[in-house]
């Protein structure tokens, strides 16, 4: 099997150049309106951002913000299959704005839109991010009631496109049945609140990613990739920085499309790529040897274990995942340009 995977440099309204009812799945973290790293951008698209700002205006600023992120969505609501699913990574906002310290609620927002586009959300995940600081507050300190809790978590919003997928020809039930997850994993990743994830760094340091990169962890694109699509199917990422969901989609056997506004993102997403074969099959077998831990757990409390996988020969807990494959990585074939593909062997337990 072989996957590909590309890169198109433009803002959201070049994802026309995507078909309709042609992506699977959608993983996505947008800019996050009135974070002040994301002001230059937001002001850049539109002009009216820096007025409202200027004059204290923050709701408009919220507003005229998302209105610019409005334009991904509407054309995520155009390309995604139906059936197809939308994951989208956003934070919520604290800020002062004209003297006045208010919550700006990007997820409700986000929800609100593409709900009234006919997405049907879904219930959603709570990613509680690591803090090192358990004691640190806002406002007042200890004198009521002037402080405030902390925003500690974001959002991975879930949304699909019409009804249940299904899966009707013989070839498609077949590589759902591979491309299950084990038992344990369904235990934890379907849980609506996720912690132990670290966040990526929002900045990078050297002149080529020009100060910003995506926000979420390998570790949480690979899950969603996991959970919401099959091997061969088509990811896209509309805001894709570095590439991290093309990493993890090339991890999980899966076909991607980045898209990003700076030409320098595609470049590094490019250099990430051709250096992951190491670190993804590091990442591949980790997984099968936390599967691996898990059952002789299990055996070693005496508890039953009634099925065998047919392709790795490892016991698993249910009959669904009789059929799983995990593969890794051959090779990541070097190009110049995009698109670059990937292929795949079986590893040897």
């Amino acid at each position: 099997m072989t996957t590909c995977h590309d890169f198109i440099i433009g803002d959201s309204r070049h994802l026309e150049m995507i078909s309709r009812d042609s992506m699977d799945l959608i993983v996505t973290s947008p800019p996050y309106p009135m974070i002040a790293m994301w002001d230059e951008l937001f002001m850049g698209l539109d002009p009216e951002v820096e007025e409202a700002l200027m004059q204290g205006a923050g709701i408009r600023a919220f507003e005229l913000m998302h209105r610019q992120l409005d334009y991904c969505w509407d054309e995520i609501c155009r390309v995604l299959k139906p059936g197809g699913m939308a994951c989208i990574n956003i934070g919520d906002a604290t800020r002062t704005v004209n003297s006045n310290f208010q919550l700006f609620p990007n997820h409700a927002r986000i929800l609100s839109y593409c709900q009234e586009k006919g997405l049907n959300p879904l219930p959603a995940i709570i990613w509680r991010k690591e803090t090192n600081a358990p004691n640190k507050f806002m406002g007042s300190g200890m004198l009521p009631p002037g402080a405030y809790v902390t925003l500690e978590h974001e959002y991975i919003l879930l949304l699909r496109k019409g009804e249940k997928r299904q899966f009707n020809c013989p070839e498609q039930k077949q590589k759902r049945r591979e491309s299950a997850f084990f038992w344990e994993e369904r235990n934890k990743w379907f849980s609506d609140v996720w912690s132990q994830l670290k966040g990526a760094r929002q900045t990078i340091n050297n002149k080529k990613g020009n100060g910003r990169s995506g926000a979420f962890p390998f570790e949480l694109a690979y899950r969603l990739i996991n959970m919401f699509s099959i091997k061969g199917d088509q990811v896209l990422d509309p805001f894709a920085g570095t590439g991290t969901v093309m990493l993890a989609a090339i991890a999980s056997e899966r076909n991607s499309t980045g898209v990003d506004l700076k030409p320098s993102l595609g470049e590094m997403a490019r250099d990430r790529a051709f250096l992951f074969l190491q670190e993804g099959n590091n990442y591949i077998l980790k997984r099968l040897q936390h599967h691996l831990d898990f059952i002789r757990a299990r055996e070693k409390e005496g508890r039953p274990i009634k099925y065998r996988n047919r392709h790795h020969g490892f016991p698993v807990i249910t009959r669904q995942e009789e059929d799983i494959i995990i593969n890794l990585i051959e090779a990541i074939h070097p190009q110049e340009k995009f698109p670059l593909t990937a292929s795949y062997r079986p590893p040897f337990l």
